[in-house]
């Protein structure tokens, strides 16, 4: 039998699980719940209003160009400011930029422009968030158990997006994109609240710099310093521009013309999230030797979503593809914030993501925007089949670089390695890589 001092000597949480990461967690869960239904309010809100694919390609497409802009700005000013501070801001501005599209929607017949300015308002908050966001959650875990943190994280926030997704869809269906997006305005309130109470105090100050200018070009030596991570972040900036076309704009026109509404396309991002909790329970207790070899052979099935619209398949059929996509997935994020966290020095964190997230995203605006137009000339179908093509090349690609296959775990905390010195480069290799620069 255990005794009573037994029983209250052991922790009730992970060691690994503080206040900070505690905090961020139950943030990001808030504003999972409201985000995943609001990307379908979006599109409806659009469609709506008379709108047709190249009009809901031109709001998603608002959204992302104010995202690719402020990124490295984001990035270099999380790195300088108190981390907890810029999220906070950025979550007061989509929180306003939501709630006008909300009350824009609920009262009257929204114009093309008015959602394409209060969504690129959006866009803006997010670059200066998510660079900060990624700092500050990389910065809350150390050691051999950061891994399995980050997969609980996502498990998660995925879990919400799950919930989120199926009720976004059901409500959409039932009352209207307006309502949904109300929601997502008051998580983001929620979300900004929690992240006030966030402690920095164990982040060691920033050292004087040269300026925003000279920051930027730091972070970008560390950056192209490293192929594998240059590597898969232009195998990305491809997968996630052709996936995020697919996602945003032939999804909701394949819902609405072979699976009879919202609700089943809701399903099926519901399914996806899904998958996502799946794949991070995996990742706790599965911790691959060879990190981006493991994740990166996990992205292949990331091309099944698009094939199976293209068919298009039932929606059952749909909702079991969506679900195997996310499960796999989540293996490469999983593995992919373990390798930051391992590889790169605390305070360069923000920056190094800011330049991870500005080429991942860097072709999203012009996949969305053409979206409607590669729609209307090669059709539906042709279209969705290219975008599975190109995320099954791009990431056999990148498995023809070294470091991708070879960078294995490691166990010492992140905190207390020195960073790398750059290896000596030409004067070619200072150039921009093609999509980053």
């Amino acid at each position: 039998m255990t005794s009573t001092a037994d029983s209250t000597s052991r922790p009730r949480v992970p060691t690994w699980a503080g206040r900070n990461y505690t905090l961020l967690t139950a943030a990001a869960i808030v504003t999972s719940l409201g985000g995943s239904g609001s990307l379908i309010a979006a599109a409806f809100a659009v469609l709506d209003a008379g709108g047709d694919g190249g009009e809901v390609g031109l709001v998603a497409a608002a959204r992302t160009v104010p995202l690719v802009l402020f990124l490295l700005i984001g990035g270099a000013v999380a790195d300088r400011l108190p981390r907890h501070r810029v999220m906070v801001a950025a979550n007061a501005l989509s929180c306003l930029s939501q709630a006008a599209f909300a009350l824009l929607v609920l009262t009257g017949e929204p114009r093309l422009w008015q959602m394409m300015l209060l969504t690129a308002l959006g866009g803006t908050g997010q670059a200066f968030f998510s660079p900060a966001a990624e700092g500050m959650l990389m910065s809350s875990v150390d050691g051999e158990q950061a891994g399995r943190a980050f997969a609980v994280f996502r498990m998660a926030t995925q879990g919400a997006a799950l919930g989120g997704a199926a009720l976004g869809g059901a409500l959409v269906a039932a009352v209207g994109p307006g309502w949904v997006l109300a929601v997502d305005a008051a998580a983001f309130a929620v979300a900004g609240a929690l992240r006030c109470f966030l402690d920095v105090g164990h982040i060691a100050p920033r050292a004087p710099g040269g300026g925003l200018l000279a920051d930027l070009r730091d972070g970008w030596r560390e950056f192209t310093g490293r192929p594998w991570l240059w590597g898969i972040v232009v195998q990305f900036s491809i997968a996630n521009a052709v996936l995020g076309a697919a996602e945003a704009v032939y999804g909701p026109l394949v819902a609405r013309d072979s699976l009879g509404s919202a609700g089943p396309w809701g399903l099926a991002l519901a399914a996806f999230g899904a998958g996502t909790v799946t794949g991070a329970l995996l990742m706790t207790r599965w911790r691959p030797r060879r990190l981006l070899l493991a994740g990166t052979l996990c992205v292949f099935p990331m091309a099944l979503p698009p094939a199976a619209l293209a068919v298009p398949v039932s929606a059952g059929v749909l909702c079991v593809v969506m679900f195997v996509a996310g499960a796999m997935v989540e293996v490469f994020g999983v593995s992919w914030m373990t390798a930051l966290h391992q590889e790169i020095p605390e305070e360069k964190l923000s920056r190094v993501s800011a330049y991870d997230w500005f080429g991942s995203i860097s072709l999203m605006p012009a996949a969305a925007a053409l979206a409607g137009p590669a729609e209307q000339a090669f059709g539906r179908t042709a279209a969705l089949w290219g975008c599975a093509g190109l995320v099954v090349l791009v990431t056999a690609a990148v498995l023809l670089v070294p470091d991708v296959r070879g960078l294995t775990r490691r166990t010492e905390p992140a905190a207390v390695r020195a960073a790398p010195a750059p290896e000596p480069r030409s004067a070619d290799a200072e150039r921009p890589l093609g999509g980053l620069g």
